[in-house]
């Protein structure tokens, strides 16, 4: 279970009540207090969200994931949807169908990737990669990257490919990722972990979502 004691919570209102007619020593006591109260929790409240470390209490939607498995492409007339098979952190971003990145909440959203691919061709090779947003193709959202000819049968050419875009999502839209190479010998890639020295496994592809800021009004 999440822990949120850390978190800054909303003061609750003064109950203030209505004045009668004539004054109220009592009242006017109880109501000074009420207020007094209340603004002393508003005070700590903007102290612990501005103080040096005020960060650590704010709660935004977030979400990282990663994919260990090989995917390749059939043709080269075939929009692509990169897939992951492992959620490293989710808050309120969640991932479905293997590909969508799915958010409860609306707001700007930076997504990042970056993305293993490999040419086992003797050819320069090209791959385009772009987001969609609720199926629909994100305009200008397009990167194309060049990827150098094999270095031989054995030794594939292998880069990365990242960058990072803004989206605006409203509560329960999704984003994906798409790609398309000039070639089917052209792959996204994972490489398992290594020896001398001891290494981490190379995770095909990974990408993050995370909050930026509220919709515009």
């Amino acid at each position: 279970m999440s822990d949120y004691s850390g978190q800054i919570t909303t003061p609750a209102q003064p109950n203030i009540g209505n004045p009668g007619e004539v004054y109220d020593r009592l009242y006017f006591s109880q109501t000074l207090s009420n207020v007094g109260n209340y603004a002393t929790r508003v005070t700590n409240a903007l102290g612990a969200l501005f103080g040096p470390r005020g960060g650590k209490y704010l709660n935004a939607p977030y979400g990282a994931f990663q994919d260990s498995t090989d995917q390749v492409a059939a043709n080269t007339t075939t929009a692509y949807a990169v897939t992951f098979d492992t959620t490293d952190f989710s808050n309120g971003v969640t991932l479905s169908n293997s590909s969508r990145l799915n958010v409860s909440q609306s707001g700007i959203y930076n997504i990042q990737f970056s993305i293993q691919f490999t040419n086992t061709t003797n050819a320069s090779q090209d791959v385009d990669v772009w987001f969609r947003k609720n199926g629909t193709n994100a305009d200008k959202s397009n990167s194309r990257f060049g990827f150098a000819p094999r270095k031989s049968a054995g030794d594939p050419f292998h880069t990365i490919a990242a960058i990072n875009y803004f989206v605006s999502l409203n509560a329960n839209d999704y984003v994906e990722i798409m790609w398309r190479p000039t070639d089917v010998g052209v792959s996204i890639e994972q490489y398992p972990a290594g020896t001398s020295p001891t290494r981490p496994a190379v995770p095909s592809a990974i990408v993050t979502l995370s909050f930026v800021s509220n919709l515009s009004v």
